[in-house]
C-alpha cells in the first residue's frame, strides 16, 4: 500500500485531508500517530473549513518540518532547506493541481455552510480531496 492509499483510507475513516497525510508517514517519522492527528486536527478543509491552504498541503509540509526543520541547537541551514522543501512541494502541487487554495480546488462550494456542504456531497467534491491528499504523498515520497 501506497501512502497515498494509506492516507485516503484514513480519510475515508472520517479524519481530515491534513490529519490523513500526517498520518501516512507518522512511521517514518517516528511520530505517535494520536499526536499526529491532534497537532493536524485544525488544519482540514483549509484550516478549520475556511478553505484558504489545502489541508492536504498543511499536512506535507508538517511532514517537512519533521523530517527537515531546524529544532533549538540547530543552524538556520536547516531552515533554509525547509523553505526550499517547501517551496519544492507547492510548486509540485499546484502544477499537479492548479492551485494550494481548498476553496479554489473545491470550485467555490462553502464549505461553512449548509447549502455548501450539500453541494460537496451532491457534486462528489470528496473525489477532489482524495486526489489532493494522494498528490501531497506521492510529492512528499519523491522529496523525503
Amino acid at each position: 500500500m501506497t501512502k497515498g492509499d494509506s492516507a485516503v483510507a484514513k480519510f475515508k475513516d472520517g479524519y481530515n485531508c491534513a490529519q490523513s497525510v500526517l498520518y501516512s508517514f507518522t512511521d517514518d517519522l517516528g511520530l505517535d500517530k494520536n499526536v499526529a492527528l491532534k497537532i493536524a486536527n485544525a488544519f482540514g478543509g483549509g484550516m478549520g473549513r475556511k478553505q484558504e491552504v489545502c489541508g492536504a498541503v498543511s499536512g506535507a509540509l508538517m511532514v517537512l518540518g519533521m523530517t527537515y526543520g531546524r529544532a533549538e541547537g540547530d543552524g538556520k541551514e536547516k531552515q533554509d532547506t525547509t523553505y526550499a522543501k517547501t517551496r519544492e512541494l507547492i510548486d509540485a502541487f499546484t502544477a499537479e493541481c492548479g492551485t494550494i487554495k481548498c476553496r479554489e480546488l473545491l470550485s467555490g462550494c462553502n464549505l461553512l455552510t449548509a447549502e455548501g456542504q450539500a453541494e460537496f456531497k451532491e457534486k462528489h467534491l470528496i473525489d477532489e480531496c482524495h486526489k489532493c491528499v494522494r498528490v501531497s504523498c506521492g510529492i512528499l515520497e519523491k522529496l523525503l
